[in-house]
């Protein structure tokens, strides 16, 4: 599949919905990115990960929404900067499992957050697929609602549930993700994911998320799904 595929979905992704939703790809977080080249390094990171997965995935994991601890930052779905920037402490964890055509960049500001923020759901997830003995480049991460739906009276560093017209307004991106990495198995994280799916008419495993003493659950489930694969 040719890469103008994924330059040709980054164009969906930037209709994003008016009201308290954060485009990372399109949009300065004036408050809290380092600069103004934010939006367009988000684009590259994202636009590397989607490309290095191309015509390999086997495997997809389907969230809710972008997180401000994740992919507001980085561009990529469940992906925190400390991730991208090998800071975690989680050792199967590498930046080169995420893209390995580009030098990876922060976008967030350093005070906000020294070592880049850190998203407990995307190391969960990204700990227990590369546990599974599942290629990187066979598992791909996305978001029914790929942007970032923020609690207005919160600001930016906050997450709110995307509204019914929201999720409505993410449907034809979800379409031309999964049109763009058809694979034999889909997980839905969560019931907005689960619904979103369903409502595409997508048959997926719905798992636990591993959020709020999820875990456990999730990493059991995730292992009996990726199981036949290896």
């Amino acid at each position: 599949m040719p890469v103008e595929s994924v330059e040709n979905f980054l164009r969906h992704l930037k209709k994003s919905p008016s009201g308290p939703v954060f485009n990372p790809w399109w949009q300065v977080d004036k408050e809290n990115d380092i600069d103004r080249n934010g939006p367009s390094i988000r684009r590259k990171h994202l636009g590397a990960y989607l490309s290095e997965r191309l015509g390999k995935v086997r495997f997809a994991v389907i969230g809710e929404a972008l997180g401000y601890r994740g992919g507001h930052f980085t561009g990529i779905p469940m992906t925190s900067e400390r991730i991208l920037l090998g800071r975690t402490k989680i050792d199967c964890i590498e930046p080169r499992y995420i893209f390995r055509d580009i030098i990876p960049r922060r976008t967030s500001k350093p005070q906000k957050c020294p070592d880049g923020f850190s998203e407990p759901t995307a190391t969960i997830v990204w700990s227990t697929l590369l546990q599974s003995e599942l290629p990187p480049e066979e598992f791909v991460l996305w978001n029914a609602f790929p942007w970032h739906s923020f609690d207005p009276r919160l600001g930016m560093l906050s997450n709110r549930t995307p509204t019914s017209s929201e999720q409505a307004a993410a449907i034809p991106v979800l379409k031309a993700f999964l049109d763009l990495f058809p694979c034999g198995e889909v997980v839905a994280l969560g019931r907005i994911a689960a619904a979103q799916l369903k409502n595409l008419g997508v048959c997926a495993h719905q798992v636990r998320h591993p959020a709020s003493g999820g875990a456990k659950l999730f990493r059991q489930q995730i292992a009996k799904i990726v199981a036949p694969l290896n």
